[in-house]
């Protein structure tokens, strides 16, 4: 796009494109419309459901899948670890969490079994239960899930 043109020479209007040589070269002035169409269907949703509802959710159904790492590390011989801060003002809707131990076979149980978490070197699988489709169901469920993968690995 004409972003992506040398500054000095942009509004010229000359027949050919010169481009800036680093990553300001690939700026578009206007991004597909097409492409923009799911993010006016999200800004309906979060207008329509409001913000203060989805961070009270956030921090309800967060606090509830701490609870059940807790619960589970507790009952299981296994030991892990919440890394990221346990107070909700340090903190959105992910948990890292640090396994100690071979991590990336749990990591792999839980992808098996439909689990959509994120892997981080070293032995850290990270979970976002996200407050406008994630249901505290949802959130036992994985801990099931999770309690299995533990004792099977």
């Amino acid at each position: 796009g004409w972003w992506g043109h040398n500054k000095n020479r942009r509004f010229f209007m000359e027949p050919h494109f010169e481009p800036i040589t680093n990553a300001h070269g690939w700026q578009v002035s206007n991004s597909p419309v097409l492409s923009l169409a799911p993010y006016l269907a999200s800004i309906h949703i979060f207008a329509e459901v409001g913000m203060q509802k989805i961070i009270k959710k956030r921090k309800l159904i967060t606090a509830y899948l701490e609870f059940i790492l807790h619960e589970i590390d507790k009952e299981v011989n296994r030991t892990f670890e919440v890394i990221t801060p346990s107070s909700q003002d340090e903190r959105a809707c992910q948990l890292s969490v640090f396994l100690h131990g071979e991590g990336k076979d749990l990591f792999n149980y839980l992808t098996n079994n439909g689990v959509i978490t994120d892997w981080r070197e070293p032995n850290v699988i990270r979970l976002a239960p996200v407050p406008l489709y994630t249901s505290f169901e949802d959130m036992y469920e994985f801990g099931q899930i999770l309690k299995k993968g533990v004792i099977k690995s």
